[in-house]
């Protein structure tokens, strides 16, 4: 049957060719951990966790469990971190499909070391990855709190540290003053911890330490600790580049960065149809509440997608999307399964012709960062509202 036309297009060869682009600008020796949470930003975790792995990369991060067991199934071989940590009842599975979990809390912990007992896992056999909160306060083990974790590490315990973790909150501030004093508690944090745990891994820094100017200070400060360097680039896998506060000077901006804007490739078009026009007088209301009246005689198409798809309320009279290569306004509010256009100004303009949401047209782009900016919100968050019933296909047509 053929499905309605409201779809998300994945290029899983701009994704693969992104990592491979990022592997390249990371600090020398480090390894990448390629972040596909959240249905990997929305784009589809099927499509883009074996995309990740024949690029090269040997570790996905997700968020849940659930996501990690759907990623060990689609990638046996990959090592699969829950960046998310686990819940009461998940810790069966952790040990059943071989996920590595983030833990900074003691219950995390008990509920680990039982179901690793019952699974008669030797020693040091279940690694986990322990986050330190160095500022942010959302998730992760304080500094001055490390030793009743600490202690739970013994030589006979079925579980081992094998990296220690932190997220820089900040790395998209260009003067480094957030990330200066992170860096400054975790090195406190590493200093307890890498004598009496002894980990592999200092897992630190998302696509804007990467293409900014913290990832070489992460280096450092692995190195100086005796540890192998981590990267969990997210973002910038999907071809959008991080916008930094305040924006670097030209004479400024980091080497990587600016390689970003020549190599970094989008991963994911969304597109639409015109399902039909009409013409309206002058004083004709259009949506819900008459939110737009027209001024004068107009032409008007309906497009299939609306805001339980993930088309944003709030871009209704004030965005405006891609028919026939040229902008064509969203007027009046957005339906939760439909939306209008004024397509006065746009020739010939038929049902079935294209409708570009987010991606290229033409000559002209609407990226996610356009989205965000007219609706208040972030590029991550444009991504990931993209309604589960759109389908998402792999198309890898027109880059040849």
């Amino acid at each position: 049957m053929t499905k309605r036309p409201c779809r998300v297009e994945i290029s899983t060869r701009a994704f693969e060719d992104n990592y491979q682009f990022l592997r390249t600008v990371a600090p020398a020796g480090s390894e990448l951990l390629a972040i596909v949470k959240a249905d990997a930003y929305g784009h589809s975790l099927a499509l883009c966790a074996p995309a990740a792995v024949r690029a090269g990369a040997r570790w996905l991060g997700v968020t849940s469990v659930e996501e990690a067991s759907a990623a060990r199934s689609l990638c046996p071989e990959a090592r699969v971190v829950v960046m998310g940590g686990l819940f009461p009842g998940q810790e069966a599975a952790v040990i059943r499909h071989g996920l590595i979990p983030v833990v900074w809390e003691t219950f995390q912990l008990d509920a680990l070391e039982v179901a690793a007992h019952e699974a008669n896992a030797s020693p040091g056999s279940v690694p986990v990855h322990l986050e330190i909160d160095s500022g942010m306060s959302r998730q992760g083990a304080a500094p001055n709190g490390l030793d009743p974790l600490l202690a739970r590490f013994g030589a006979g315990s079925p579980l081992r540290i094998e990296a220690v973790i932190t997220h820089l909150y900040a790395s998209d501030e260009s003067d480094g003053r957030s990330t200066e004093s992170q860096l400054v508690r975790l090195a406190d944090a590493l200093g307890r911890i890498v004598p009496s745990a002894a980990p592999e891994w200092l897992s630190v820094g998302a696509s804007a330490a990467i293409l900014g100017n913290d990832a070489q200070a992460v280096a450092a400060l692995a190195d100086r600790s005796g540890l192998k360097l981590m990267l969990r680039p997210g973002l910038a896998l999907y071809g959008v580049i991080p916008r930094f506060e305040p924006p670097f000077e030209s004479a400024e901006e980091p080497p990587a960065l600016a390689a970003a804007r020549e190599r970094l490739r989008p991963v994911l078009a969304w597109k639409t149809q015109v399902v039909s026009l009409r013409d309206i007088p002058a004083g004709a209301e259009i949506g819900y509440n008459g939110t737009f009246v027209a001024t004068e005689r107009m032409r008007l198409v309906l497009i299939a997608a609306g805001y339980a798809d993930g088309l944003d309320r709030r871009l209704g009279n004030r965005f405006s999307l891609l028919v026939r290569g040229k902008r064509a306004p969203l007027v009046g509010r957005i339906s939760m399964d439909q939306a209008v256009l004024d397509v006065t100004e746009i020739p010939c303009v038929e049902p079935g012709d294209e409708v570009v949401i987010l991606g290229s047209q033409g000559e002209r782009t609407i990226t996610a960062f356009d989205h965000a900016d007219a609706a208040g919100t972030i590029p991550w968050e444009v991504f990931t509202r993209i309604g589960p019933r759109v389908q998402r296909v792999e198309n890898d047509r027109s880059l040849g």
